[in-house]
């Protein structure tokens, strides 16, 4: 959660990113086919790079995660798990302008009785998706059970063309 790993070319995420560009070139990958997932830490690892090296991933995947940005140390990391970040920013940080601008499809997944993650951080993760987007973008919701399963609300967030850009589930009761 320092802020310079939550930055392009600097500490974790530039290892990150170096270490998906050898494999790319070293085994001849179709760079259309380069994801990012995690869960939890790894969830908020995944949303820095996908804000972070928009140019490197084809989507990301974040469950139950944090959004870019939300943390800068342990305890504000802990604080933004139990009640997201409230949309601050540290002074001196990088701003999401100095970035490169690219909306990488995202879908996020979380329990609406998460304890430890705040479902609220799911929002935070589809806010900063949609803020990248250079287009509007149409939101349609669902609600379904899965057969035995737990019910969810699924939001789908596509262009105008009708191609699915982001898309957020919310498993209820999990």
């Amino acid at each position: 959660f320092s802020p310079r790993d939550q930055q392009r070319d600097r500490g974790e995420p530039a290892l990150i990113a170096g270490i998906t560009r050898a494999i790319i070139a070293d085994y001849a990958v179709d760079q259309r086919r380069v994801y990012v997932a995690g869960l939890s830490a790894g969830a908020a690892a995944a949303a820095i790079m996908g804000m972070a090296y928009p140019d490197i991933y084809a989507a990301i995947g974040v469950h139950s995660g944090l959004a870019c940005g939300a943390a800068h140390d342990l305890p504000s990391a802990l604080a933004a798990m139990r009640q997201g970040d409230g949309g601050a920013r540290r002074s001196g940080e990088t701003t999401w302008s100095d970035m490169p601008r690219r909306l990488v499809p995202t879908i996020v997944f979380h329990g609406d009785r998460d304890t430890t993650v705040n479902p609220c951080n799911g929002d935070q993760i589809i806010a900063q998706s949609t803020a990248a987007a250079a287009v509007e973008l149409s939101k349609t919701m669902q609600q379904s059970q899965v057969p035995g399963g737990h019910a969810f609300r699924r939001t789908i967030y596509a262009d105008t063309s009708g191609h699915r850009l982001i898309e957020h589930w919310l498993i209820l009761g999990a």
